[in-house]
């Protein structure tokens, strides 16, 4: 996540979206293809950026911390390589933004899409 703009205080909150390793790779694939695009505003691009730093640091906390992913997985029933990707929710605009953003993907992190 970027730094906040001087004087905020308030930091964004991290929402978790529990990804498979497939959806992760796709999200990854797809920022980085957004990003090769020269027409992806900045402000946009800083945002895709930390998208792709949370996907590394996700997989860092598994192999620190894997109790409590772990324990989330046993009581939902998800597979082994499940995983909660936080995105700020400028990230997350960012992301359902992208218009070639597969429909899975935008399936698993649009809210609106559960309702």
């Amino acid at each position: 996540m970027s730094a906040l703009p001087s004087g905020d205080t308030g930091a964004p909150v991290l929402l978790p979206h529990w990804l498979d390793a497939a959806a992760r790779t796709l999200l990854a694939d797809t920022v980085r293809t957004a990003l090769g695009d020269r027409s992806v505003h900045p402000v946009a691009a800083v945002h895709l950026q930390d998208v792709l730093t949370e996907l590394h640091v996700a997989a860092a906390r598994e192999a620190v911390w894997p109790a409590s992913t772990a324990r989330v997985r046993l009581a939902t029933g998800w597979d082994e390589d499940v995983l909660p990707v936080r995105l700020s929710p400028a990230e997350l605009a960012g992301v359902l933004a992208l218009p070639d953003l597969p429909d899975r993907l935008r399936g698993l992190l649009d809210a609106r899409s559960h309702a």
